[in-house]
């Protein structure tokens, strides 16, 4: 699957700085209306891309309009809510799991929080090759404190990406900081602890998209 992105997220990610809303596939097919409203009457872009929603329930790109707008105004909660409805109809999109982890960690104030980690990796197992996952690992493993696994997760990303990607500046400027970081020292004597482990505490994804608590 070929991922585009469409977006950048930079005044709701804090540290992150940027997120990825990348172009569903077309084609698919429409499914039921859903069973919760969505309160969408907030900006013309919401509005419309609800309209498109009522007659095409799986239209990918109308949902990642419409979580994005949401974002921009500070709705991150609904973004949240509207895209486990999406999932719900299209459980195995990749870029409604990516949109649903760049909402989460918005949610958040910029912090990869569990249950956005989960649906990186959501989307990671779907789409290898997806940027954004990789991206946001990270930077969870930079706000961990282990800056040389997101140095390493992050140059690792930036030798498979093509020269002209538009993520690519963005990716630059977040291992310069790291960088800078490790020269000073952060981090020094971190080992493990994000990669492979199992979140303790807080909301967590399940198959449907819902985060659940533990």
């Amino acid at each position: 699957m070929k991922s585009t992105p469409i977006i950048a997220a930079a005044a709701v990610l804090g540290l992150a700085a940027a997120g990825y809303a990348v172009t569903g596939s077309p084609g698919l097919k429409s499914a039921p209306a859903p069973a919760r409203s969505l309160n969408p009457d907030l900006t013309p872009e919401a509005e419309q891309a609800s309209k498109q929603l009522l007659e095409n329930f799986g239209d990918v790109r109308a949902w990642l309009t419409l979580s994005d707008a949401l974002i921009r105004i500070d709705r991150t909660e609904t973004a949240v809510e509207a895209l486990q409805s999406g999932l719900e109809a299209i459980p195995g999109n990749a870029d409604l799991w990516v949109q649903l982890g760049i909402a989460l960690v918005a949610h958040a104030d910029g912090e990869v929080v569990p249950a956005a980690r989960l649906a990186f990796d959501r989307a990671s197992r779907l789409a290898p090759e997806h940027p954004a996952p990789a991206y946001f690992l990270g930077l969870a493993w930079l706000q961990s404190g282990d800056v040389q696994q997101a140095l390493q997760t992050w140059k690792a990303l930036r030798d498979r990406s093509p020269a002209d990607a538009e993520w690519v500046p963005m990716l630059d400027r977040q291992i310069a900081v790291a960088e800078n970081m490790a020269q000073m020292g952060v981090g020094q004597g971190i080992g493990s602890g994000v990669a492979g482990a199992e979140p303790q505490r807080g909301a967590q994804v399940d198959d449907s998209g819902s985060p659940s608590q533990q």
